[in-house]
Formats: C-alpha cells, structure tokens, sequence
C-alpha cells in the first residue's frame, strides 16, 4: 500500500487539530492522574481489602477504576479517530510528549516531518530511523520539496514503522 507524502503545508494545515486533540488528550490524562491518586489513598487505607464489596469505600474505588478506563478510552478514540486515519505516525512516547510524524518523500527516500505540541508550526524532520535527537531544522529550500518532487509510489516505504 502506498504512503501519503505530506508537504510541509499539509502537515501545518493539520497543526490546529493536532493542538485540540493534544489538549484533550491532556484533559483525560490529568483526570486520570487525579483518580488515581484517589485510588493510592484508597489502597493505602484499605490495601486488599478495597476489593471488598463490603467494604465503605469500594464503590469509589469501582467509581475511580471505571472512570480512569473510559478516560483511557477516550485518549483511544481520539488516536484513532484523530490522529491515525489522517496518516500520521505517533513515535515512541508521542502521546506523552505531544510528538508525532508525518510521512514525506526528500531526495528519493521516506523521511519524517516532525512536530511537538507547543511549536508553532511543523519547524523539523528527520531520518526513518533516527527519531526525535535526529531532528532537523527545515530550510526553505526543503520546505517548498518534501513530498512534492518524488513519487511516493516508486519509493520503498519499508523503513516506515506504522
């Protein structure tokens, strides 16, 4: 299957919706924090015996447990409704750091553009296979080629990881 090669302005374009994703992101993940420092406190009172259905606190403790799972799985929804079918790749870490690639052609190979929540606009890229600490700062030159002077479908897409 074929790869998507984003431009640069095709990732930029993207950018505001990677910012509210990433801020939802970070509600769930705060209020997960929270309930879970609700679930420690619990533990500690309680140990094993929170588990107990008769005991006083287990229905907040279920409270706490179920609500950190839907909260989890509105941090999936949102990859996978977001974030995935849109051809953009999350690095290792890239929920927590707020990073993720985008696939795009330069000089005959796949590279990444990459982006971290908090720039202002897509400002780097890298090697396949070099990750964050290989980011590279874009020049215009290369802003105005990658993913527009190569086709993706001649190019071996293998070094991509997604």
């Amino acid at each position: 299957m074929a790869r998507k090669a984003f431009t640069v302005d095709e990732a930029n374009a993207l950018v505001p919706t990677l910012r509210e994703v990433f801020r939802g992101i970070g509600y769930y993940k705060s209020r997960i924090r929270e309930r879970g420092r609700k679930i420690e406190v619990l533990n500690l009172l309680w140990a094993d015996d929170i588990t107990d259905s008769a005991n006083p606190d287990h229905d907040d403790f279920a409270a706490h447990k179920s609500a950190i799972t839907n909260d989890v799985g509105e941090i999936e929804r949102l990859v996978r409704e977001e974030i995935i079918p849109r051809g953009i790749r999350f690095p290792a870490g890239g929920i927590e750091t707020g990073l993720v690639d985008f696939p795009t052609t330069y000089e005959g190979r796949w590279v990444y553009l990459c982006w971290q929540n908090g720039e202002p606009e897509l400002l780097y890229w890298h090697e396949t296979d070099t990750g964050f600490p290989g980011r590279n700062r874009l020049t215009d030159e290369q802003k105005k080629s990658m993913g527009r002077q190569d086709d993706p479908e001649q190019i071996d897409d293998s070094a991509l990881d997604f």
